[in-house]
């Protein structure tokens, strides 16, 4: 019965370790600080963008597929990012992002989808933002964690992943691509 204790326990471990020490949470932002082309927010962020992505549930299964059109625009040190979502459910969606630069590569953001402020950093060909969502009511209106890693590849397509928790557990995934028009 010990053994049969201590092996559980072990699991138990291996598993902790798993989720936070060998996954997509364990990433940061000084990960990628050497890498190119570097991210510049009001340049890969600005104009016209189209965005497709793919959105999971929490056993790993797509739930929808999406397509946004998004305009970035820029003055000074703050930004905003208008996008225009159209999901294969026939659902759309209208959100606006308003951008700030801070110092030393971060920014912040909000949205009214938002609970207060999401936090950002850009480092070398990447961005990563955190902040707390709340779903749509259709969606069950729960409040989510969630954290954006934005890639830039050297063609100038920004490829995003998202995971969005609650209470440590992921329950959403998305991924998406973002093209200049």
């Amino acid at each position: 019965m010990k053994l049969l204790a201590a092996c559980l326990v072990i699991l138990l471990i291996a598993i902790i370790a798993k989720t936070y020490l060998f996954s997509f949470r364990f990433q940061s932002p000084n990960d990628y600080a050497e890498t190119g082309p570097h991210f510049d927010l009001k340049r890969h962020l600005s104009g016209e963008i189209l965005s497709e992505g793919l959105i999971f549930g929490p056993n790993g299964k797509m739930t929808n597929r999406f397509t946004a059109k998004m305009v970035g625009t820029w003055e000074g040190d703050t930004g905003t990012l208008t996008e225009e979502f159209t999901y294969s459910n026939g659902k759309t969606q209208s959100r606006k992002w308003y951008l700030t630069l801070g110092p030393d590569n971060t920014f912040t953001a909000a949205a009214d989808d938002l609970v207060g402020e999401a936090q950002g950093v850009v480092s070398g060909a990447t961005v990563r933002l955190s902040y707390e969502i709340i779903l749509p009511q259709e969606s069950g209106g729960h409040t989510l964690q969630a954290t954006d890693w934005m890639y830039l590849t050297a063609d100038g397509a920004i490829l995003n992943k998202s995971e969005m928790r609650k209470f440590g557990l992921k329950v959403a995934e998305l991924i998406a691509t973002m093209r200049p028009l």
